[in-house]
C-alpha cells in the first residue's frame, strides 16, 4: 500500500469508525450461530502459558527466569504479586486437564518454561522438567485433550539474561538448542507446535518500555531483540520441521486494528508509523519482505545487527500463523518521541466505561474480522487460528456459582466476527480461548481475571464460571 492509498484507507478508517459508536449488528449476532457452523476440522479450546500458571518457580531443579527475578523486585508488579505458587498447576495439571475434559474442551495450548528443562538455558538438561512435561503430555492425550506446545512465552532464563538475553546475538544459539531438546523430546507425541508467543510484546515491553521483564529501556537493546528473536523465530520452525514427522508448525503475533483518531495527515502518519511497529515489524521479515525501516524510524538501526545471510534466513513459510486480538488503537499523533504517547485511550474518543476491560482495552468483535481478513490477504500465510483471545472483566462468586455475562457476550461477539470472516472464505481453522483459567496477568498481578474458570488462589479451588459453562455447552453444540 502506497502512501496515497494509506491516507485514503486511514482517512475513511478514522471518519467511518470513530462518526458513531454504535456497533454494527451483523445477521450472524442476531440469528445466532453453533459449533457446526465453523466446520467439522476447525480447532477449538484454550490457552496458558507456563508461567502464569504452573508456580513452583524454584522446585525440582528449575532455575530462575527473568520474570522470577523481575517480580521479586519492589515496585516492579502493580499490586507486589509474584507467580511463585500462581494456580499450582505444576502440581494440579491432573485435576486441570480432567477439568479441561469434563468442558469438552479438545486442544489445551500450553508453553514450556526454558529454565525448568534447561536451567542456565544451555548446557546440562534438568531431567525431573523434562519428566514433568511428559507427564502434562501424556495426561492430555489420556484424557482426549490435544496439547499444543509454545515454545517461548516470556520467561527466558535468567542465566541469559545475565549476558545480554535477547539483545545479544548468542541467543540464537540457546534457542536453538532449547528448540532442538523440547521437539526432539516430545515430539513423538505433539504435533502442534508454535514457535514464540507475540515476540512484538516481548521486545518492546520487555527492552523499550521496561514495564514487563527484563525491565530494561533501550532502544538500541529492542532493536537488536526484535532481529534476534524475528531469527529464532524463522529458526525455530526450521527446527520443528526436521524434528517432528508430520508437525502442524506455527508462531503466533499478536496484532491490532490502527486507526487514526480523525483525518488530519500528523495523525494519519502516527498511525502508519504505529501499524509499522505493533503489527509488521515481525509479520514483514516472516513473509520475506525485510524490516519495515521506511515506515519507522525507529527501528533504523537495525542494520547494525544483521550479518550477512541474515536476510535470507528470516523467512519461514508456516502451517499456519496464530492471531492473538485483544483490542483496536486509536492514534494521535504526538511530539513525545515514544509509540505509546500515540495511542488514544479509549474513554477519550467516547467509548462507554462498559465496553472498556480492566486492563483498559475497548471491546471492539469488527477489529478480529479486519485482522482475519489482513493475514488472509498475505499469500504466504496458509492458515489463520486464533490462538488467544478473550477478556477480563469482574467476576461475581456466589458459592459455587461464579457469573461473568460481560464473558460470555464478549465470546458471542468476537466469535461472530469470526465466523463472518470464514464465511467470505477467510482460511480461519481455529479459536483458542484466553484462558483456561484465571491467572498471573504479568505486570497487572493477580487482580485481572482472564479465565472460564476461577481459580480462588489461597485455596487454590477451581469453579467454572458462567463463560466456562457456556463454552463448554457450545462445544457440545447446545
Amino acid at each position: 500500500m502506497d502512501r496515497r492509498d494509506w491516507i485514503k484507507t486511514a482517512a475513511l478508517l478514522g471518519a467511518g469508525m470513530l462518526a458513531s459508536q454504535a456497533k454494527a449488528i451483523s445477521w450472524l449476532e442476531t440469528q445466532g450461530f453453533k459449533r457446526s457452523d465453523f466446520g467439522p476440522d476447525f480447532e477449538w479450546g484454550v490457552a496458558t502459558a507456563a508461567y502464569q500458571i504452573e508456580g513452583a518457580w524454584n522446585v525440582d531443579g528449575k532455575g530462575p527466569s527473568i520474570w522470577d527475578t523481575f517480580t521479586h523486585k519492589r515496585g516492579k508488579i502493580k499490586t507486589g504479586e509474584n507467580a511463585d505458587i500462581a494456580c499450582d498447576f505444576y502440581n494440579s495439571y491432573p485435576s486441570d486437564i480432567a477439568l479441561m475434559q469434563q468442558m469438552g474442551i479438545p486442544n489445551s495450548r500450553f508453553s514450556i518454561a526454558w529454565s525448568r528443562v534447561l536451567p542456565e538455558g544451555t548446557g546440562k538438561i534438568n531431567q525431573a522438567g523434562l519428566d514433568y512435561y511428559d507427564r502434562v503430555i501424556d495426561k492430555s492425550l489420556e484424557l482426549g485433550v490435544n496439547p499444543w506446545v509454545t515454545i517461548f512465552h516470556w520467561d527466558l532464563p535468567q542465566a541469559l539474561e545475565d549476558k545480554g538475553g535477547w539483545a545479544d546475538r548468542q541467543i540464537l544459539g540457546a534457542f536453538n538448542e532449547y528448540a532442538d531438546l523440547i521437539t526432539r523430546k516430545f515430539g513423538d507425541r505433539v504435533k502442534n507446535w508454535m514457535v514464540l508467543n507475540e515476540p512484538m510484546a516481548f521486545t518492546s515491553l520487555g527492552y523499550l518500555l521496561g514495564i514487563h521483564a527484563p525491565g530494561r529501556r533501550s532502544i538500541r537493546k529492542f532493536v537488536a531483540a526484535c532481529h534476534h528473536a524475528s531469527m529464532c523465530q524463522a529458526e525455530g520452525g526450521r527446527i520443528i520441521r526436521a524434528n517432528v514427522p508430520n508437525a502442524n508448525v506455527g508462531t503466533t503475533l499478536s496484532a491490532s486494528p490502527i486507526t487514526p483518531k480523525n483525518d488530519k495527515p500528523k495523525n494519519i502518519a502516527a498511525a502508519k508509523r504505529v501499524d509499522a511497529l505493533i503489527n509488521r515489524i515481525f509479520l514483514d521479515p516472516m513473509i520475506g519482505k525485510g524490516y519495515p525501516t521506511e515506515d519507522l524510524p525507529l527501528i533504523r538501526s537495525i542494520h547494525k545487527y544483521i550479518e550477512p545471510g541474515d536476510l535470507e534466513k528470516l523467512a519461514f513459510e508456516y502451517d499456519f500463523v496464530g492471531l492473538q486480538y485483544y483490542t483496536r488503537q486509536v492514534v494521535k499523533s504526538s511530539l513525545i518521541p515514544l509509540i505509546r504517547a500515540n495511542i488514544v485511550k479509549p474513554h477519550k474518543f467516547g467509548v462507554a466505561e462498559d465496553d472498556i476491560t480492566e486492563m483498559g482495552w475497548e471491546v471492539y468483535p469488527e477489529g478480529i474480522y479486519t485482522l482475519l481478513k489482513r493475514f488472509d490477504a498475505i499469500p504466504q500465510i496458509k492458515k489463520i487460528i486464533v490462538t488467544e483471545n478473550g477478556c477480563a472483566f469482574p467476576d461475581k462468586v456466589e458459592g459455587e456459582n461464579v457469573h461473568d455475562p460481560k464473558r460470555i457476550q464478549f465470546l458471542k461477539d468476537y466469535l461472530a466476527q469470526v465466523l463472518k470472516a470464514k464465511r467470505e472464505g477467510v482460511n480461519v481453522g481455529g479459536y483458542f480461548v484466553w484462558s483456561f483459567m484465571d491467572n498471573f496477568e504479568w505486570a497487572e498481578g493477580y487482580h485481572p481475571r482472564f479465565g472460564l474458570v476461577h481459580v480462588d488462589y489461597e485455596t487454590q479451588q477451581r469453579r467454572i464460571k458462567d463463560s466456562g459453562k457456556w463454552y463448554a455447552d457450545f462445544l457440545k453444540g447446545k
